[in-house]
């Protein structure tokens, strides 16, 4: 089980456990994968693993609801956290889970997929995920857009300065000099249905996770995280826009490309 140095790197230097909470743009994040996810989970009680799960944001929401849930992360600093925090976790790798065929009742692949960058190893990691789920189960994964970073980077004006990561993403999904986020793969919507298809899952629905909304929520944070930031931009409460804006556009399939992640879902057959 290898660590990528860059990538471990790039996860030592920053505390993963507040991504998600403490900007605009993560607290959009973590309310639209509950609301997504919320529509895919059975009852309680029921077993869940969170594959790639890191500190345990996902897992702490899960089991205040209920649920039974084992996480498994690459990092070892990712899995004290989340034994603090009172979660069942260990160290692992999502393409050799260790866990029996038809273990859980749904699973979750927050990060592993967009951290691999052969297609084999998706597929593998892929594979695992839908073994260790029972008949029936879901099988949930997050990718990111392969168009992300150019209107990332455009919303920021920091495209002159990152045109050849750019370039370099959207001709092939992937950079080895991606600064912001080192062994990352970028998926399109029709490769990432591909990659899903015919590895056990069938009604595979892939949702913009984020969605048009979250482009508001970047721009905040590119440009007044640290600043006052103007009153037509706090009221009404941007957040709650971008909430709406997302929401509103769960009902058109053509948007889901319009999204900087996806939530793919599948059922295991």
């Amino acid at each position: 089980m290898l660590i990528d140095t860059a990538l471990e790197a790039h996860y030592l230097d920053r505390d993963e456990s507040l991504r998600l909470t403490s900007t605009v743009k993560g607290q959009f994040e973590l309310a639209r994968m509950q609301d997504l996810l919320g529509r895919y989970l059975p009852d309680p009680p029921a077993v869940l693993g969170d594959i790639g799960g890191g500190t345990g944001v996902h897992a702490r929401w899960l089991q205040a609801r209920g649920y039974e849930v084992e996480l498994l992360d690459l990092m070892p600093q990712h899995v004290e956290e989340a034994r603090a925090a009172g979660i069942d976790a260990i160290v692992g790798d999502a393409r050799q889970l260790p866990w029996e065929d038809e273990y859980f009742d749904g699973v979750l692949l927050a990060g592993p997929l967009y951290h691999l960058p052969r297609l084999e190893d998706r597929l593998t990691a892929i594979r695992e995920a839908t073994r260790v789920t029972r008949p029936g189960g879901f099988v949930a994964v997050v990718a990111l857009n392969r168009t992300a970073n150019l209107i990332g980077a455009t919303l920021a004006n920091e495209l002159q300065q990152r045109e050849q990561v750019v370039r370099d993403i959207l001709d092939t999904g992937h950079t080895p000099t991606n600064d912001r986020m080192p062994e990352t793969t970028y998926h399109s919507v029709p490769q990432l249905r591909q990659e899903l298809s015919g590895q056990g899952l069938h009604s595979i629905t892939i949702h913009a996770l984020t969605g048009p909304g979250g482009w508001l929520t970047v721009a905040l944070d590119a440009h007044f995280q640290d600043l006052q930031t103007p009153s037509t931009l706090t009221t009404p409460d941007p957040l709650q826009t971008a909430l709406l804006s997302s929401h509103l556009a769960d009902r058109y399939p053509d948007l889901v490309p319009a999204s900087s992640q996806f939530l793919a879902v599948g059922q295991r057959a």
